[in-house]
């Protein structure tokens, strides 16, 4: 990650709170941390005021302790609503039936900037197969900007990953992950 920043890349993604952490502390450089995987409400004090944007709140618990947090250093957070557009009960995210509800709740709290909307299809051979479910998130990303919530901004489709970015980009994608493609695959210690 030093080489990466050190390269010019200056935006990284980390899916667990220690290893956001341990790395920001290590990467000297001046960048951008976004906290992109499942984030339990007990952990956000790890990350206040020290990621951009959290991709993952996918209940109203989790938004308040966010906006807790921040409002604590007297900033805001900018968020994703994490959608679970595949209904799979292994993933996180609100259901697309509930989105609109969550939005308008999240949006109500005084330290929390909606951005946008973030989900994770099915894992398939052919990035094809994801297609529908992006197009989707962008579907509903439309829906809830013709809303005209204050704090809600649907600037941001945080959707794609190393396997399927370019069908995610096609599809409106404005921020892809795309770690294992650039670092390699996650090893486990």
């Amino acid at each position: 990650m030093r080489d990466a920043a050190q390269g010019g890349q200056r935006l990284f993604g980390e899916n667990y709170v220690q290893e956001l952490v341990t790395k920001a502390a290590e990467v000297p450089e001046t960048v951008e941390w976004h906290f992109i995987g499942a984030l339990q409400s007990n952990k956000v004090r790890h990350i206040a005021g020290l990621v951009s944007l959290i991709h993952s709140v996918d209940r109203p618990s989790l938004a308040e302790e966010i906006s807790r947090q921040w409002g604590k250093l007297g900033m805001s957070a900018d968020v994703l609503i994490q959608v679970n557009i595949s209904r799979e009960s292994t993933k996180s995210g609100t259901s697309a039936a509930e989105l609109i509800k969550l939005v308008r709740s999240v949006a109500e709290l005084p330290h929390l900037r909606i951005r946008g909307l973030m989900t994770m299809p099915p894992f398939f051979d052919d990035p094809e197969g994801a297609r529908p479910f992006f197009r989707e998130l962008r579907r509903l990303s439309g829906e809830i900007a013709a809303e005209e919530i204050p704090g809600v901004a649907m600037t941001e489709l945080s959707m794609g990953m190393s396997g399927d970015f370019e069908v995610a980009v096609e599809e409106g994608a404005t921020l892809v992950r795309v770690g294992s493609a650039i670092f390699g695959e996650r090893s486990y210690r």
